[in-house]
């Protein structure tokens, strides 16, 4: 890539970090087009070209994911509250934003979420973050580390990755009512399929939670298991951690043939140490562990 190129990028890649950084800010044109040291005249065309959509609607669907996030997965947040934090004064000017994005209302979408939609109405925003966001790995960011083995308690995902949401639904309310807080009961995703498999039939992972005390299901379908312990190449992996796939590619296409180290036969997984929405985007924090012999 020229330095020219180079350089824009990073100027786009840095209005992208700030609008993440200050959703609950007051995110105009003239502020983010400063940050990227643009003029405001050509920015937002600028802005557009580049990912799709305007900065206005790149900021609205931001805050719309976070709010979508609390309400599916913090039931402690009223839809008011969720509401102010999107930056709406009133329950039913979001009511009716929130509709017109998922084609649900904030109290349906809680009760009842509708993923297939939900997916929808936000890829345009994936899709802007993936073509400037995603970071460059090197071999100095992963780590040979001994682990311990973890007993843990899991619940299966199987089938289309679109209704992966309700599963992590259900399992975040069968952790809190069973008393296993992540600050206290260490939370691993692992991976038994890849992330688009040739038919979303076949998507597989195991939603885990540490725990050494007998497994309480509650009517669910959680059994015990084992994150076995043994070498493990780990990738950290700071910010935007919905999309872990290029992380799990640098690890396996760059840096395992680059290494000379063998996998175990166990597959790669993650521990996700902060999560969204409890802290913003930016501030999630996940460790990809790679099985070594």
């Amino acid at each position: 890539m020229k330095p020219a190129l180079r350089h824009y990028h990073e100027r786009m890649r840095r209005a992208l970090d700030f609008i993440d950084r200050h959703l609950d800010d007051d995110l105009d044109l003239e502020t983010v087009s400063r940050v990227a040291a643009f003029s405001k005249f050509h920015f937002h065309r600028q802005f557009a070209a580049a990912f799709g959509l305007s900065v206005h609607r790149y900021v609205q669907l931001a805050r719309m994911k976070r709010a979508s996030h609390q309400l599916a997965y913090r039931d402690a947040l009223s839809v008011t509250e969720v509401a102010m934090d999107a930056g709406y004064d009133a329950p039913d000017a979001f009511a009716r934003a929130f509709r017109q994005r998922f084609g649900q209302t904030p109290s349906s979408f809680r009760k009842s979420p509708e993923w297939e939609p939900w997916l929808a109405a936000l890829e345009p925003l994936e899709t802007a973050r993936s073509k400037l966001m995603q970071k460059t790995f090197t071999a100095d960011d992963v780590t040979i580390r001994d682990v311990d083995p973890t007993p843990v308690a899991i619940m299966e995902h199987r089938g289309d990755p679109a209704t992966l949401g309700a599963t992590i639904q259900r399992f975040i309310a069968w952790r809190q009512a069973c008393g296993l807080h992540p600050r206290t009961h260490p939370t691993f995703n692992v991976w038994r399929s890849e992330k688009r498999p040739a038919s979303p039939a076949d998507y597989s992972v195991d939603l885990c939670v540490g725990t050494e005390t007998p497994i309480d299901a509650k009517g669910e379908a959680v059994r015990p298991g084992e994150i076995p312990g043994g070498r493990c190449a780990v990738l950290r992996v700071v910010g935007n951690t919905d999309n872990l796939e290029p992380a799990a590619l640098y690890l396996y296409r760059d840096w395992l043939p680059e290494s000379g180290e063998e996998t175990r036969d166990f597959p790669l997984y993650c521990q996700r140490l902060r999560f969204f929405p409890e802290v913003a985007e930016h501030e999630t924090v996940a460790d990809l562990f790679l099985p070594l012999k």
